[in-house]
C-alpha cells in the first residue's frame, strides 16, 4: 500500500502542474495538457509488455526495474524544464506513464496474496494508499516549485527521491506465485475470454470510470487556475480533495459491496458521475469545482473497484497475466484517449463542453450494465 502510494505520487503531481507547465512553453494552447495525456498514454502502451515480462520474470523483478525507470523519467523531466525542452518533457511523461503500469499491477499482486473472500478488502486497502499519493504528489509539486532556478524543475527532482523510496519498499515484496513463460501458452484464447459477459462488464466499468475521471480531471486544474482565475493553493486543494475522494471510499467499499453487490455499486458509481457533471455545469465558483472533483473521485472508486473485483470471475489462474494486462491495456487506452482529447475540448468548448461531452459515455455504460444484469438474471449467473 505504501509502495503503491509512493509510485503513484507522480500521477497526482503531473495532473496538478504538467498542464500549467504546458501553458507556459507548449507550441500552442491546445497542447497544454499533452504531457498529462502522454503520461496516461505511456501506461496504455506499457500494459501488454508489462504483462509479458511479469509472466516471464515474475512481478517482483518487474516492479523493481520499472521503479528505476520512474526515477530516470523524473530526472529527465527536471532537465527538460531546465533546458526548456517541451519534447523532452513529453518523453519524460511517457516514461513516467510506462513505469506507472507496474504500479497499477500492484492491485493484482494484492489480490493474489490473500484468500478469495479477502480480495475485496485487499484491493480496497491497496487503493487506500492513493490517499498518501494525493498528499505527497501535490505537496512536492508546490514544495519544489521554486527549489531550483527553473520553476517546477525542483518538483521533479523531489519526485525522483520519492520514487527511490518506493523501490526500497517494493523490494520487500515476495510473490506467492512466480511467473513463467508457460503461462502465456496456457488457458483459453484471449478473444474467447474477452467475449465473456462478465469480462465485458468488468472492463467497461473500469474503462468508463477511468475515462470520464481522466477527461474531467485533466481539464480541471487548467480550467480552474488559468480560465476561472483561482489561485494555485485553491487549485492544489481541489486536486488533493479529488484524489482523496478517489481512495477514501475504499475504507467502506467492502461493507457497501456486501450490502449492494456488483450491480448496486456500479449503479452508485454511475449516479455519482452524473451528479458531478451536473454540479460542475452550474458555475465556476470554488465550491462547484470542489464538489465536482470530489464526487468524480467517488464515482471512479465505485466503478474501478467493482470492475477490478469482477474481472477475477472471468479467467482461470493460468490466464491471469494475459487477461490482467489486456484489461489494463483497454482501460488505459480509453483513459489516454480521454485525456488527450480533454485539452482540445477545453480549448474549443470550455469547461462546460468537457462536462457535457462526458454524459453520453456514462449513459452508455448504464445501458450496458442494465442489459448485463438482465442477462445474468436470465442465465442464473450470480455476478
Amino acid at each position: 500500500m505504501v509502495a503503491y502510494a509512493l509510485m503513484m505520487a507522480g500521477t497526482s503531481l503531473m495532473v496538478l502542474i504538467a498542464g500549467i507547465i504546458g501553458t507556459q512553453f507548449a507550441p500552442s494552447p491546445g497542447m497544454a495538457t499533452l504531457p498529462v495525456a502522454l503520461t496516461i498514454v505511456g501506461v496504455a502502451l506499457s500494459t501488454l509488455p508489462t504483462g509479458s515480462l511479469q509472466s516471464r520474470y515474475g512481478r517482483r523483478k518487474v516492479f523493481i526495474s520499472y521503479g528505476f525507470l520512474a526515477v530516470l523519467a523524473a530526472l529527465l523531466a527536471t532537465l527538460s524544464l531546465v533546458y526548456q525542452s517541451f519534447g523532452g518533457f513529453c518523453m519524460a511523461a511517457i516514461l513516467m506513464g510506462w513505469s506507472g503500469a507496474a504500479g497499477h499491477q500492484y492491485r493484482f499482486a494484492a489480490m493474489e496474496s490473500v484468500s478469495a473472500e479477502q480480495v475485496p478488502k485487499a484491493t480496497s486497502v491497496l487503493l487506500f494508499g492513493g490517499i498518501l499519493a494525493a498528499a505527497v504528489g501535490p505537496e512536492i509539486a508546490v514544495l519544489g516549485q521554486h527549489l531550483l532556478a527553473t520553476e517546477f524543475a525542483g518538483s521533479y527532482l523531489l519526485l525522483a527521491g520519492v520514487y527511490a523510496l518506493g523501490i526500497i519498499l517494493i523490494s520487500f515484496y515476495r510473490e506467492t506465485r512466480v511467473g513463467s513463460s508457460s503461462h502465456t501458452l496456457q488457458g483459453r484464447p484471449l478473444l474467447q475470454i474477452m467475449r465473456s459477459p462478465v469480462i465485458i462488464l468488468a472492463v467497461a466499468a473500469s474503462a468508463v470510470g477511468y475515462g470520464v475521471m481522466s477527461f474531467v480531471m485533466t481539464a480541471g486544474p487548467v480550467s480552474m487556475h488559468e480560465h476561472a482565475g483561482h489561485d494555485m493553493q485553491a487549485t492544489k486543494w481541489v486536486l488533493q480533495s479529488h484524489i482523496a475522494a478517489m481512495y477514501l471510499p475504499s475504507l467502506v467499499y467492502p461493507w457497501l459491496f456486501s450490502k449492494m453487490g456488483y450491480r448496486g455499486m456500479m449503479s452508485a458509481g454511475v449516479g455519482a458521475l452524473l451528479s458531478c457533471l451536473l454540479i460542475g455545469s452550474i458555475n465556476t465558483d470554488f465550491i462547484h469545482y470542489w464538489l465536482t472533483m470530489v464526487i468524480l473521485g467517488v464515482g471512479w472508486n465505485f466503478l474501478f473497484l467493482s470492475g477490478t473485483n469482477l474481472l477475477r470471475h472471468g479467467y482461470r489462474d493460468e490466464e491471469r497475466f494475459k487477461v490482467q494486462s489486456f484489461n489494463d491495456f483497454l482501460v488505459f487506452s480509453i483513459q489516454g484517449t480521454a485525456s488527450l482529447s480533454s485539452g482540445w475540448f477545453l480549448y474549443h468548448w470550455g469547461w462546460q463542453g468537457v462536462l457535457y461531452a462526458s454524459v453520453p459515455l456514462v449513459l452508455a455504460f448504464a445501458l450496458l450494465a442494465g442489459f448485463s444484469a438482465a442477462f445474468a438474471a436470465m442465465s442464473g449467473q450470480h455476478t
